[in-house]
């Protein structure tokens, strides 16, 4: 098993959820950790700087400063996204599509375009996707085409990269309890509350874990991806929930 002493890493949306799991736990795995979110002071990570996913600027700015005060770069982890709202199609607006889509899918290609040339040999590359990439579901529309996106962006960069002694992973959760509903309810606690009633969710832990594993295999072995629910839940929406 490879470890990650003397590697480095940046973690974007690293500021809450899975991504400040994430920078935690490559932090105590020996990686030097690098997050970037809107939210700087939220971030715990020993290189702390802002970033906007959906802002080209400020992702050149976050990129060569986070390089530079890192001395190289070996792993990226695109953990930045969101959803928003959950009604029919035709209830979209073209402010929500746009908010979705440039930090789903442009934030990820955008990020990964930028640190490709500094990632060494051996390096790692995972996107954070979701079941709702794999499997659609209602009124969530443009968020299920957005993490399509990702999964496809993936598999396409990994046939790019062939050849490459560079990584590439997508890691899909389930039922996770983050911030990730109330943005979506654009804070209305009731409803965000309301997804992980009765259930036993996974934790933004659980999911670090699993990326840590995919980041310490052997050399020669490539995760493509790893799919990762509640044991609760067989779809996004299929769920068990007790009385």
């Amino acid at each position: 098993m490879a470890g990650l002493e003397g590697k480095t890493a940046i973690v974007t949306g690293a500021s809450s959820g899975i991504g400040a799991a994430t920078a935690r736990a490559l932090a105590d795995n020996g990686a030097r950790v690098a997050g970037g979110a809107r939210r700087v002071d939220h971030l715990e990570t020993e290189v702390a700087l802002e970033l906007d996913v959906t802002d080209p600027p400020s992702c050149e700015r976050f990129v060569e400063q986070a390089v530079t005060e890192l001395g190289g770069l070996d792993i990226l982890v695109n953990n930045a996204g969101l959803g928003l709202g959950r009604e029919p199609f035709d209830h979209s607006t073209e402010e929500d599509e746009e908010t979705v889509l440039e930090t789903n899918v442009r934030g990820v290609m955008r990020l990964t375009r930028l640190c490709l040339p500094h990632i060494r040999d051996g390096g790692h590359i995972v996107n954070l996707g979701s079941v709702a990439g794999r499997q659609p579901y209602e009124n969530a529309a443009v968020y299920v085409t957005s993490k399509f996106a990702v999964r496809g962006f993936t598999y396409a960069l990994r046939e790019d990269l062939l050849g490459r002694p560079i990584h590439v992973t997508t890691v899909d959760p389930g039922l996770v309890e983050t911030n990730f509903s109330r943005v979506r309810f654009r804070g209305d606690e009731e409803r965000a509350k309301a997804v992980y009633a009765n259930v036993e969710p996974l934790r933004p832990e659980d999911i670090a874990e699993c990326i840590v594993f995919a980041l310490t295999r052997p050399p020669h072995v490539n995760v493509d991806e790893l799919v990762v629910k509640a044991l609760a839940q067989s779809t996004a929406v299929r769920i068990v929930r007790d009385d």
